[in-house]
C-alpha cells in the first residue's frame, strides 16, 4: 500500500499549539467491528501506523473481531485488539484467539483487561491471569496494554483504590521480571486535574509504565453522559454536568479541547510527565473524532485527499 502524502492543515483559527501537537503526537484510537464496518476509507481519516484499539464487546463473534483486524492491518495500521479475560473461556480458547489473529491479521498487540461482565464465562477473571499464561510471549507479541483507572474502578473497589492500584503495582513487577513492552491504556476522564494527581502518584509509588490516557472523542453532551454513567467515570463527570447546566452550550457537541490543552501544557512544563500518548474514545463517531484530531494537530499532518 502506498503511503499517503500529509500536508499541514491551513486554518489560523484552528492552528494547535506546539504542546497539543506534541500530546497529539502518535495518539490511538478505539473501534468496534459494527463502528468500522460505516467507515469506508480508514486512510483517508488516520495517519499510516495509527494505532488502532478492536475492543470486544461481550456477545461479538470473534470472527467479526479477527476480520475487522485484517482490515485495519491490510490499510497498514498496528492493530490492537482487547482480550476481555472474563469472556474468555479458557486456555485453549485462549490460545486460539491469539493464533487467528496472528493467522490473518499479523496482531502482534493486546491490549488484556477483565471486561466488563460481572460473572466469569470460564477460567479466567483478570488480565493478570492471561499474562501468567505465557500464551502472548510464546507467540512473539511485541507489545502488552493494561487497564488504567485514573477515578478509580468501582467492579474492583466499592470505596478506594486499593485494589485497582494493587493489579498496577503486580503489573508493572511483571514488565520488570520479563522482557514485554507494557504501557497503561486508561478509561476516559473529563477533567485534567484528577488525571494529573493520579499519574503522579504512580510515579511516586514506583509504577513506571507509560500512561496512554483515555480521552473522550468529540460528542453530543447526551451521549457522553449516558457513556459516562455506564462506564463508571467518577468526580470528572461533573465537568459535564456543569455544561449540561449552561443553556448556551447544552446543545453544542462536547470537544475534548479543554482537557487536551491542561494535559499538553503541564507536560510540556514537566518532562518527566508519565502520560505518553493520548488514546481515544470515539463516543461520537470515528469520522468526527479522526477530524477533530486532523484540525488539532494530531500526528501534525493531515491527508491530502481529505477534505475537512
Amino acid at each position: 500500500m502506498a503511503l499517503l502524502n500529509f500536508r499541514r492543515k491551513e486554518s489560523p483559527a484552528n492552528t494547535p499549539t506546539a504542546e497539543v501537537e506534541a500530546l497529539l503526537r502518535d495518539y490511538s484510537i478505539e473501534v468496534m467491528p459494527r463502528t468500522a464496518e460505516k467507515v469506508e476509507d480508514f486512510t483517508a481519516l488516520l495517519p499510516a501506523e495509527t494505532r488502532v484499539y478492536v475492543a470486544h464487546i461481550e456477545g461479538t463473534p470473534i470472527e467479526d473481531m479477527v476480520a475487522t483486524a485484517k482490515r485495519l492491518n491490510a490499510d497498514g495500521y498496528k492493530v490492537m485488539p482487547h482480550f476481555p479475560a472474563r469472556i474468555i473461556k479458557d486456555r485453549a480458547t485462549l490460545a486460539n484467539w491469539i493464533a487467528m489473529y496472528q493467522g490473518e491479521a499479523d496482531v502482534k498487540q493486546a491490549l488484556l483487561l477483565a471486561g466488563g461482565v460481572t460473572t466469569p464465562h470460564g477460567d479466567f477473571s483478570d488480565s493478570m491471569q492471561l499474562m501468567e499464561t505465557g500464551l502472548f510471549d510464546a507467540a512473539g507479541f511485541e507489545r502488552l496494554h493494561v487497564a488504567g483507572h485514573p477515578e478509580g474502578n468501582r467492579d474492583i473497589d466499592a470505596t478506594g483504590t486499593a485494589g485497582v492500584d494493587a493489579a498496577l503495582k503486580w503489573k508493572n513487577d511483571f514488565q520488570t521480571r520479563t522482557d514485554a513492552k507494557m504501557a497503561i491504556a486508561t478509561q476516559f476522564a473529563f477533567d485534567a486535574k484528577p488525571i494529573i494527581a493520579w499519574a503522579d502518584s504512580l510515579r511516586e509509588a514506583g509504577i513506571t509504565l507509560p500512561v496512554h490516557i483515555g480521552i473522550a472523542g468529540p460528542a453530543k453532551l447526551q451521549t457522553l453522559i449516558k457513556f459516562a454513567i455506564a462506564c463508571g467515570v467518577g468526580p470528572s463527570l461533573k465537568v459535564l454536568q456543569k455544561r449540561a447546566m449552561d443553556v448556551t452550550k447544552l446543545l453544542l457537541p462536547y470537544e475534548p479541547t479543554d482537557v487536551i490543552n491542561e494535559l499538553a501544557l503541564h507536560k510540556a512544563a514537566n518532562p518527566d510527565f508519565n502520560i505518553s500518548h493520548v488514546h481515544f474514545f470515539p463516543l461520537g463517531g470515528i469520522k468526527t473524532n479522526a477530524n477533530w484530531a486532523i484540525e488539532n494537530g494530531g500526528s501534525s499532518a493531515v491527508p491530502a485527499n481529505t477534505s475537512v
